[in-house]
Protein backbone atom coordinates (compact mmCIF):
# COMPACT_ATOMS: atom_id res chain seq x y z
CA UNK A 1 0.00 0.00 0.00
CA UNK A 2 2.97 1.98 1.07
CA UNK A 3 4.55 1.63 -2.67
CA UNK A 4 1.27 2.47 -4.30
CA UNK A 5 0.86 5.54 -2.20
CA UNK A 6 4.19 7.08 -3.32
CA UNK A 7 3.78 6.44 -6.90
CA UNK A 8 1.56 9.36 -8.03
CA UNK A 9 4.21 11.75 -5.70
CA UNK A 10 7.42 10.19 -8.03
CA UNK A 11 5.14 10.76 -11.17
CA UNK A 12 4.55 14.70 -10.13
CA UNK A 13 8.21 14.77 -9.57
CA UNK A 14 9.34 13.66 -12.69
CA UNK A 15 6.75 15.36 -14.60
CA UNK A 16 7.96 18.54 -12.28
CA UNK A 17 11.20 17.77 -13.70
CA UNK A 18 10.70 17.53 -16.95
CA UNK A 19 8.29 20.69 -16.81
CA UNK A 20 11.48 22.72 -14.96
CA UNK A 21 14.19 21.26 -17.91
CA UNK A 22 11.94 22.28 -20.68
CA UNK A 23 11.67 25.65 -19.25
CA UNK A 24 15.66 26.11 -18.49
CA UNK A 25 15.76 24.98 -22.20
CA UNK A 26 13.39 27.92 -23.70
CA UNK A 27 13.93 30.96 -21.52
CA UNK A 28 17.85 30.51 -20.69
CA UNK A 29 18.84 31.78 -24.41
CA UNK A 30 16.12 34.04 -24.20
CA UNK A 31 17.84 35.64 -21.18
CA UNK A 32 20.96 35.30 -21.82
CA UNK A 33 20.25 37.44 -25.34
CA UNK A 34 18.36 40.03 -23.74
CA UNK A 35 21.22 40.48 -20.92
CA UNK A 36 23.45 40.52 -23.79
CA UNK A 37 21.94 43.41 -25.51
CA UNK A 38 22.82 45.72 -22.12
CA UNK A 39 26.19 44.71 -22.55
CA UNK A 40 29.49 46.57 -24.16
CA UNK A 41 30.78 45.17 -27.01
CA UNK A 42 34.00 43.95 -24.43
CA UNK A 43 31.37 41.98 -21.96
CA UNK A 44 29.94 40.44 -24.95
CA UNK A 45 32.59 38.91 -26.42
CA UNK A 46 34.69 37.98 -23.32
CA UNK A 47 36.07 34.41 -22.90
CA UNK A 48 34.48 33.88 -19.64
CA UNK A 49 30.88 34.63 -19.44
CA UNK A 50 29.76 37.64 -16.98
CA UNK A 51 26.43 37.84 -15.05
CA UNK A 52 27.29 40.99 -13.69
CA UNK A 53 28.47 43.84 -15.86
CA UNK A 54 27.15 47.74 -15.99
CA UNK A 55 24.42 48.00 -18.34
CA UNK A 56 24.45 50.06 -21.04
CA UNK A 57 22.08 50.91 -23.37
CA UNK A 58 24.55 52.01 -26.53
CA UNK A 59 23.13 48.85 -28.45
CA UNK A 60 20.00 50.25 -28.42
CA UNK A 61 21.16 53.48 -29.70
CA UNK A 62 22.94 52.40 -32.09
CA UNK A 63 20.25 50.88 -33.40
CA UNK A 64 17.84 54.18 -33.74
CA UNK A 65 20.38 56.51 -35.33
CA UNK A 66 22.53 56.81 -38.44
CA UNK A 67 22.06 54.71 -41.14
CA UNK A 68 20.87 51.59 -38.87
CA UNK A 69 18.31 53.37 -38.03
CA UNK A 70 15.50 50.20 -37.01
CA UNK A 71 12.28 52.39 -37.15
CA UNK A 72 11.56 51.75 -40.47
CA UNK A 73 11.94 48.18 -40.76
CA UNK A 74 9.34 48.22 -37.30
CA UNK A 75 7.02 49.94 -39.15
CA UNK A 76 7.17 47.72 -42.54
CA UNK A 77 6.99 44.09 -39.76
CA UNK A 78 4.01 45.68 -38.35
CA UNK A 79 1.94 46.40 -41.13
CA UNK A 80 3.23 43.18 -43.14
CA UNK A 81 2.64 40.95 -40.25
CA UNK A 82 -0.48 42.61 -39.05
CA UNK A 83 -2.55 43.60 -42.35
CA UNK A 84 -1.70 39.72 -43.17
CA UNK A 85 -2.70 37.98 -39.59
CA UNK A 86 -6.35 40.28 -39.97
CA UNK A 87 -6.87 39.09 -43.66
CA UNK A 88 -5.68 35.75 -43.14
CA UNK A 89 -8.64 35.97 -39.60
CA UNK A 90 -10.88 37.33 -41.45
CA UNK A 91 -11.13 34.76 -44.45
CA UNK A 92 -10.35 32.26 -42.59
CA UNK A 93 -12.92 32.39 -40.50
CA UNK A 94 -15.70 32.62 -43.44
CA UNK A 95 -13.56 29.78 -44.90
CA UNK A 96 -13.41 27.60 -41.59
CA UNK A 97 -17.15 27.98 -40.86
CA UNK A 98 -18.19 27.32 -44.77
CA UNK A 99 -15.51 24.43 -44.65
CA UNK A 100 -17.28 22.81 -41.70
CA UNK A 101 -20.77 23.33 -41.93
CA UNK A 102 -21.26 22.21 -45.58
CA UNK A 103 -22.14 18.67 -46.28
CA UNK A 104 -20.14 17.35 -49.11
CA UNK A 105 -18.24 14.33 -50.45
CA UNK A 106 -15.10 13.97 -50.06
CA UNK A 107 -15.11 17.46 -47.24
CA UNK A 108 -12.12 15.87 -45.31
CA UNK A 109 -9.99 15.55 -48.78
CA UNK A 110 -10.68 19.14 -48.93
CA UNK A 111 -9.51 19.79 -45.58
CA UNK A 112 -6.81 17.73 -46.31
CA UNK A 113 -5.00 19.18 -49.06
CA UNK A 114 -5.96 22.85 -47.50
CA UNK A 115 -3.61 22.53 -44.66
CA UNK A 116 -1.40 20.27 -47.30
CA UNK A 117 -0.48 23.66 -49.15
CA UNK A 118 0.84 24.91 -45.68
CA UNK A 119 3.46 21.99 -45.40
CA UNK A 120 4.83 22.60 -48.56
CA UNK A 121 8.39 23.50 -48.31
CA UNK A 122 8.93 27.11 -48.99
CA UNK A 123 11.77 26.53 -51.31
CA UNK A 124 8.93 24.70 -53.34
CA UNK A 125 6.69 28.29 -53.79
CA UNK A 126 9.12 30.93 -53.86
CA UNK A 127 10.01 30.76 -57.31
CA UNK A 128 6.59 30.10 -59.21
CA UNK A 129 5.55 33.29 -56.57
CA UNK A 130 8.54 35.66 -57.83
CA UNK A 131 7.45 35.74 -61.10
CA UNK A 132 3.83 36.06 -60.43
CA UNK A 133 5.28 38.94 -57.92
CA UNK A 134 7.25 40.44 -60.43
CA UNK A 135 5.01 40.26 -63.18
CA UNK A 136 2.21 42.13 -60.94
CA UNK A 137 4.52 44.77 -59.57
CA UNK A 138 4.22 43.56 -55.99
CA UNK A 139 8.44 42.88 -55.85
CA UNK A 140 9.66 45.09 -53.22
CA UNK A 141 6.09 46.62 -51.71
CA UNK A 142 3.93 45.87 -48.15
CA UNK A 143 0.49 44.39 -50.11
CA UNK A 144 3.76 41.83 -51.69
CA UNK A 145 4.62 41.02 -48.42
CA UNK A 146 1.43 40.84 -47.18
CA UNK A 147 0.34 38.48 -50.10
CA UNK A 148 3.69 36.45 -49.26
CA UNK A 149 2.42 35.45 -45.68
CA UNK A 150 -1.34 34.68 -46.33
CA UNK A 151 -0.01 31.92 -48.61
CA UNK A 152 1.06 30.15 -45.85
CA UNK A 153 -1.24 31.61 -43.32
CA UNK A 154 -4.80 31.26 -44.81
CA UNK A 155 -4.45 28.00 -44.87
CA UNK A 156 -3.60 27.16 -41.83
CA UNK A 157 -5.97 29.80 -40.64
CA UNK A 158 -8.60 27.70 -42.60
CA UNK A 159 -7.99 24.56 -41.13
CA UNK A 160 -7.95 25.60 -37.58
CA UNK A 161 -11.00 27.94 -37.32
CA UNK A 162 -12.77 24.53 -38.97
CA UNK A 163 -11.95 22.77 -36.31
CA UNK A 164 -13.23 25.50 -33.75
CA UNK A 165 -16.49 25.46 -35.67
CA UNK A 166 -16.82 21.69 -35.68
CA UNK A 167 -17.08 21.66 -31.64
CA UNK A 168 -20.07 23.82 -31.59
CA UNK A 169 -23.25 22.37 -31.41
CA UNK A 170 -25.37 21.89 -34.78
CA UNK A 171 -28.45 22.16 -32.30
CA UNK A 172 -27.47 26.04 -31.18
CA UNK A 173 -27.44 27.18 -34.66
CA UNK A 174 -30.16 24.88 -35.64
CA UNK A 175 -32.37 27.04 -33.00
CA UNK A 176 -31.53 30.38 -34.43
CA UNK A 177 -32.42 29.60 -37.31
CA UNK A 178 -36.09 28.74 -36.26
CA UNK A 179 -36.33 31.48 -34.45
CA UNK A 180 -36.12 33.40 -37.59
CA UNK A 181 -32.23 34.36 -38.07
CA UNK A 182 -30.53 34.25 -40.79
CA UNK A 183 -27.37 31.82 -41.84
CA UNK A 184 -25.60 35.12 -41.62
CA UNK A 185 -27.24 36.42 -38.15
CA UNK A 186 -26.70 32.61 -36.88
CA UNK A 187 -22.81 32.84 -37.57
CA UNK A 188 -22.42 36.39 -36.38
CA UNK A 189 -24.64 36.34 -32.99
CA UNK A 190 -24.54 32.51 -31.98
CA UNK A 191 -21.44 30.67 -33.53
CA UNK A 192 -18.81 33.32 -33.77
CA UNK A 193 -19.11 34.34 -29.75
CA UNK A 194 -18.74 31.03 -29.26
CA UNK A 195 -15.22 30.27 -30.64
CA UNK A 196 -13.29 33.27 -29.43
CA UNK A 197 -10.50 31.16 -28.17
CA UNK A 198 -10.20 29.96 -31.72
CA UNK A 199 -10.27 33.11 -33.48
CA UNK A 200 -7.38 34.66 -30.54
CA UNK A 201 -5.46 31.79 -31.29
CA UNK A 202 -5.59 32.33 -34.78
CA UNK A 203 -4.38 35.61 -34.74
CA UNK A 204 -1.51 35.03 -32.56
CA UNK A 205 -0.41 32.05 -34.59
CA UNK A 206 -0.61 34.24 -37.64
CA UNK A 207 0.90 36.87 -36.62
CA UNK A 208 3.67 34.88 -34.97
CA UNK A 209 4.27 33.58 -38.26
CA UNK A 210 4.75 36.37 -40.03
CA UNK A 211 6.27 38.62 -37.59
CA UNK A 212 8.98 35.80 -37.72
CA UNK A 213 9.25 34.88 -41.54
CA UNK A 214 12.98 35.70 -43.19
CA UNK A 215 12.40 33.74 -46.58
CA UNK A 216 9.36 35.54 -48.19
CA UNK A 217 10.94 38.61 -46.32
CA UNK A 218 14.33 38.37 -48.37
CA UNK A 219 13.13 36.98 -51.58
CA UNK A 220 9.70 39.37 -51.53
CA UNK A 221 11.37 42.46 -49.68
CA UNK A 222 13.26 45.32 -50.74
CA UNK A 223 14.66 48.85 -49.10
CA UNK A 224 11.19 49.87 -49.55
CA UNK A 225 9.60 46.96 -47.36
CA UNK A 226 12.71 45.52 -45.80
CA UNK A 227 11.39 43.50 -42.31
CA UNK A 228 12.84 42.95 -38.81
CA UNK A 229 14.64 39.72 -39.36
CA UNK A 230 16.26 41.05 -42.54
CA UNK A 231 17.56 43.97 -40.35
CA UNK A 232 19.30 41.18 -38.04
CA UNK A 233 20.56 39.73 -40.98
CA UNK A 234 22.80 43.08 -42.29
CA UNK A 235 24.51 43.02 -38.78
CA UNK A 236 26.50 39.11 -39.74
CA UNK A 237 28.69 41.28 -42.09
CA UNK A 238 32.08 39.52 -44.00
CA UNK A 239 34.23 41.81 -41.58
CA UNK A 240 32.26 40.10 -38.59
CA UNK A 241 29.14 40.23 -36.79
CA UNK A 242 28.47 43.02 -34.23
CA UNK A 243 27.00 40.69 -31.13
CA UNK A 244 25.34 43.49 -28.97
CA UNK A 245 23.35 45.23 -31.95
CA UNK A 246 22.37 41.30 -33.19
CA UNK A 247 21.48 40.68 -29.41
CA UNK A 248 19.46 43.91 -29.35
CA UNK A 249 17.26 43.05 -32.63
CA UNK A 250 16.94 39.75 -31.00
CA UNK A 251 15.29 41.25 -28.35
CA UNK A 252 13.64 43.69 -29.93
CA UNK A 253 12.22 40.93 -32.31
CA UNK A 254 11.15 38.49 -29.52
CA UNK A 255 9.67 40.49 -26.99
CA UNK A 256 6.48 41.89 -28.87
CA UNK A 257 5.47 38.18 -29.26
CA UNK A 258 5.72 37.02 -26.11
CA UNK A 259 3.83 39.98 -24.57
CA UNK A 260 1.32 39.14 -27.07
CA UNK A 261 1.29 35.50 -25.79
CA UNK A 262 1.47 36.46 -22.49
CA UNK A 263 -1.87 38.89 -23.05
CA UNK A 264 -4.02 36.16 -24.06
CA UNK A 265 -2.29 33.19 -22.85
CA UNK A 266 -6.00 32.20 -21.21
CA UNK A 267 -7.21 32.05 -24.86
CA UNK A 268 -4.39 30.65 -26.37
CA UNK A 269 -3.93 27.67 -24.45
CA UNK A 270 -7.89 27.09 -24.92
CA UNK A 271 -7.84 27.23 -28.23
CA UNK A 272 -4.49 25.28 -28.58
CA UNK A 273 -6.32 22.36 -26.70
CA UNK A 274 -9.03 22.58 -28.32
CA UNK A 275 -8.73 23.22 -31.61
CA UNK A 276 -5.82 21.27 -32.20
CA UNK A 277 -6.83 18.54 -30.53
CA UNK A 278 -10.47 18.56 -32.23
CA UNK A 279 -9.78 19.53 -35.89
CA UNK A 280 -9.97 16.48 -38.30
Amino acid sequence: MSHVDRTPGRARVGILLIVAIGLLWTLVPLLWMALSSFKSAGDVTAAEPKLFFEPTLRNYQRLFSGANNLGPYIWHSMLAAGISSVLALIVGTIAGYGLSTTRMRGKKHVAFWIISTRMAPIAVVVLPLFLLFRGAGLIDSIPGLVLAYLTFNLPFAIWLMSAFFTEVPAALQESALVEGCTRWQAFWHVVLPLTKSGLVTTFVLCLVFSWNDYAFALVFGGPNSQTLPIAADQLVTQTGIDWGQLTAIGTIVVLPMMLAGLAVRRWLVTGLTLGAVTGE
